[in-house]
């Protein structure tokens, strides 16, 4: 699969299969978010690779999953991640373009994650008090997104609309997404 196949298929996966995700490729995931450009070089961002299933159900109790289909967005027994990649910020590292390092990092995790077959999703809504005691995390870093993975347990579509923002689940529990439609958001030459 092309790299511009996988960008259109990709959508984020909230329920999962039970199957482990190897270390090679739990390690690939992390050099290819390493691997992101970042502002000035400064290479501010470390990662936390949590596949232990007693520290995975810490974690997960420590979430917030699809707000717009809560609880039934969240995953339940049977259905919850068998990792997670913690994007972590060194605060002596970062500038004031931050967020872009951190969405192209997760980016490059969740397109490699696809391409061998694992699905994800950025989350942000974190308990972080908890996590960082959890995960032990020096106070000179802050938690800032986590991207659940596993092999992929529904189906997420991307559908043309431009009236809704709130993607919603049908019967099967496959996920159905708005996108605005290409025509209304290119602009050529001017807008």
């Amino acid at each position: 699969m092309d790299v511009i196949e996988i960008i259109k298929q990709r959508r984020s996966i909230r329920k999962f299969k039970q199957d482990p995700i190897d270390d090679k490729i739990l390690k690939e995931l992390v050099d290819c978010a390493r691997l992101a450009p970042c502002a000035s070089n400064k290479q501010p961002l470390e990662f936390i690779v949590v596949k232990d299933k007693e520290t995975c159900e810490k974690v997960f109790e420590n979430l917030g999953w699809a707000s717009y289909i809560s609880p039934k967005g969240t995953p339940k027994e049977g259905e919850k991640p068998t990792a997670y990649i913690f994007i972590l910020v060194n605060k002596q590292r970062a500038t004031k373009w931050i967020g872009h390092d951190i969405g192209a990092a997760f980016e490059n995790i969740l397109l490699a994650a696809w391409s061998k077959g694992i699905g994800g999703c950025p989350i942000v809504t974190i308990n972080k008090k908890n996590v960082r005691e959890i995960l032990n995390v020096p106070d000179e870093y802050e938690i800032d997104t986590v991207i659940p993975l596993g092999y992929k347990g529904h189906e997420s579509f991307a559908e043309n609309n431009d009236e809704k923002v709130e993607y919603y689940m049908d019967e099967n529990g496959n996920f159905h997404v708005p996108k605005r439609p290409l025509e209304k958001v290119i602009h050529f030459d001017k807008f």
